[in-house]
């Protein structure tokens, strides 16, 4: 629902890098609403009760899930979780190894398929989605319609992926509406690049399967009519990682061709640049900017394809490897989405910080992975050899930009938590989780079987142990104890297991309520360690407030040590608060300890603490 109720901020947005400094002037306006919290789930594994979970099994030996086990049960569960918007993972119809001939679809030859179930990110027709998810897959679309519906109907929002940097090596859309012509219909192929191809081309040379290393066939050597190391596609493609070579690397995208968005071969552009001072216009102002001008192809059929979905109800958008794409093209789409649906949700992978200012206001994004400031940052403390000091450089370094990250401890391209090649236990994220989802006023993400503790320990296929699999058939264990047969009800859970649970509950919850986490921050970490005594660099604080709630939150990342001191709340920040010389009791909001109090005496506040290791506070300030 859109509000017509906004706080508004001057800020002044620069962004550094080596080859640049630019600086946006312009007002932000967040509207006054609650903290977002999204639940990405893999939409294939999140059902699936088969736990045979043979390396590169095939559908019928380690199963999957479909979209009906989103059930009214599942869907309040994750709600109640305190999620309010569901990333369905893995939706468009993608490249995967199985026969679905009887329904007008091509076989897809494993020789440019990661894994049996396929790579999410090689999407083969962008008007239909994954067979695999449907019981009965000629009416796919009809269940997936059905599941949006359920979504809405339970109260939260709906997103999936769109992945405009590359397709499948194969797209073929089968379902295209009326008057849209395939990725390539139209393309010169006799040319390198032309600003109305779609693809880039290699004249005079096909397409070569890469050379197998370490051991790898595909299939796992399984026998299959098309794994013969050979595909036809001449001429050959570049690849999505933007390989130039006919036969790509092992290690390249080489299941997916890249897309052409006017970009010519030596890096120039074939398209207007936006003014330098666009950052700062709106969305309505961009809009105006491109409508009357003469556009690549390939940006034409990616706007259809994003209306096409919010047209079938679909709330936004979680783009893959923006940054692979101009920022000029994300001017134009995003414009386009946001005049259909203002509220929209719009988030992109974009992993350089120098890019950032860029794809948030030029690109008019709403959100970015917070991965190399923050994530980065938390997962060295977690691991035990970062300090907790450098979480506030990096909210500072964020100040201008900290609403349009989207922090997150998990999702499909990173280390399960509790996987031995990270930290190897699940109860080490509480203090992150707890900073990952209060010290800002962006989005959080979790990623289905983290509260759950799952560490992805399987060997599917393709994907290997680490990392829940997003090429293959496989059962994700932890989050099956939590499924309990599809009762949704956590009854396999160990009590360890429904403790972490609760845990993320009790947060998530009291985030997506808390007016002060929408409200101000001030770090209280250095301060802290100049002034009291048995603090150091595995705790961190910081306050967070609103003109109706004061916040102060303290976390002990060491897995070990118990800290007890008398944290200080600055002269500044009791100044902020308009507190006077007294008591005042605290309420601590995740497990509700009230026996805290604040004291403060000659304008400087004190809270005696005491914490046990992996232990946080969140204190709210009664008045």
């Amino acid at each position: 629902m859109k509000t017509n109720r906004f706080i508004t901020f001057l800020v002044v947005l620069g962004a550094v890098s080596s080859c640049k400094q630019e600086t946006y002037q312009k007002q932000v306006e967040l509207p006054m609403k609650k903290k977002a919290v999204v639940y990405q789930v893999f939409t294939r594994l999140f059902g699936n009760t088969n736990t045979t979970n043979k390396p590169w099994g095939t559908i019928e030996e380690n199963g999957v899930g479909k979209f009906a086990d989103f059930d009214d049960k599942a869907l309040k569960e994750i709600k109640d979780l305190g999620v309010t918007h569901i990333w369905y993972t893995g939706v468009p119809h993608h490249a995967l190894i199985n026969d679905y001939a009887a329904f007008g679809i091509s076989n897809d030859d494993p020789d440019v398929v990661k894994g049996r179930a396929g790579s999410p990110y090689a999407v083969k027709d962008y008007y239909n989605v994954n067979p695999d998810l449907a019981i009965d897959p000629a009416k796919r679309l009809e269940e997936f319609k059905e599941l949006v519906d359920r979504t809405h109907k339970t109260g939260m929002k709906v997103i999936i992926d769109i992945v405009p940097n590359h397709v499948a090596r194969n797209y073929e859309g089968k379902t295209n509406p009326e008057g849209v012509k395939d990725f390539g219909a139209t393309d010169d192929t006799s040319k390198e690049y032309d600003v109305n191809n779609n693809f880039y081309y290699i004249p005079g040379q096909a397409f070569k399967v890469p050379e197998w290393k370490e051991g790898y066939l595909p299939l796992g050597g399984d026998k299959n009519a098309l794994a013969d190391s050979k595909f036809e596609e001449n001429p050959a493609k570049w690849t999505g990682n933007g390989s130039r070579l006919a036969q790509p690397d092992f290690y390249d995208w080489y299941e997916t061709v890249k897309i052409n968005y006017g970009v010519k071969p030596d890096g120039a552009k074939d398209f207007v640049e936006l003014p330098d001072d666009f950052g700062g216009k709106d969305y309505q102002a961009h809009f105006d900017f491109w409508k009357d001008k003469t556009l690549p192809d390939s940006w034409h059929k990616f706007k259809d394809i994003v209306l096409y979905w919010l047209d079938f109800g679909v709330d936004g958008f979680r783009f893959d490897m923006a940054e692979m794409v101009p920022v000029e093209f994300w001017s134009y789409l995003n414009s386009n989405i946001k005049m259909k649906n203002p509220d929209a949700f719009l988030l992109a992978e974009v992993y350089n910080p120098s890019l950032y200012r860029d794809y948030i206001f030029k690109g008019k994004m709403d959100y970015l992975y917070d991965k190399v400031e923050l994530y980065d940052s938390i997962k060295h403390i977690m691991k035990g050899y970062g300090w907790t000091d450098h979480i506030p450089v990096v909210q500072k370094g964020m100040a201008d930009i900290e609403h349009h990250m989207l922090h997150f401890l998990e999702n499909h391209d990173e280390q399960r938590i509790a996987s031995t090649e990270f930290v190897g236990k699940a109860e080490i994220a509480k203090p992150a989780m707890v900073v990952s989802a209060t010290i800002s006023t962006s989005p959080t993400m979790v990623y289905f079987g983290q509260e759950v503790g799952e560490p992805g320990a399987e060997d599917a296929g393709f994907g290997k142990p680490s990392r829940t699999s997003i090429f293959d058939y496989i059962g994700v264990p932890h989050h099956q104890r939590w499924m309990n047969n599809k009762k949704f009800d956590g009854g396999q859970l160990s009590d360890k297991e429904k403790d972490l649970r609760d845990f993320y509950k009790r947060l998530l919850n009291f985030t997506i309520q808390s007016d002060a986490l929408m409200g101000e921050y001030q770090e209280i970490h250095f301060y802290n360690k100049e002034h009291t005594e048995n603090y150091d660099h595995r705790v961190l604080s910081y306050v967070r407030w609103s003109e109706n709630e004061k916040l102060i939150i303290v976390t002990n990342f060491d897995s070990e040590k118990n800290y007890a001191f008398n944290l200080k709340i600055p002269r500044d920040v009791v100044d902020k608060w308009q507190l006077k010389d007294g008591n005042y009791v605290l309420h601590e909001a995740l497990y509700g300890i009230v026996n805290a109090e604040l004291k403060v005496e000659k304008g400087i506040g004190n809270v005696s603490v005491q914490m046990e290791p992996l232990q946080s506070y969140i204190f709210g300030l009664k008045q």
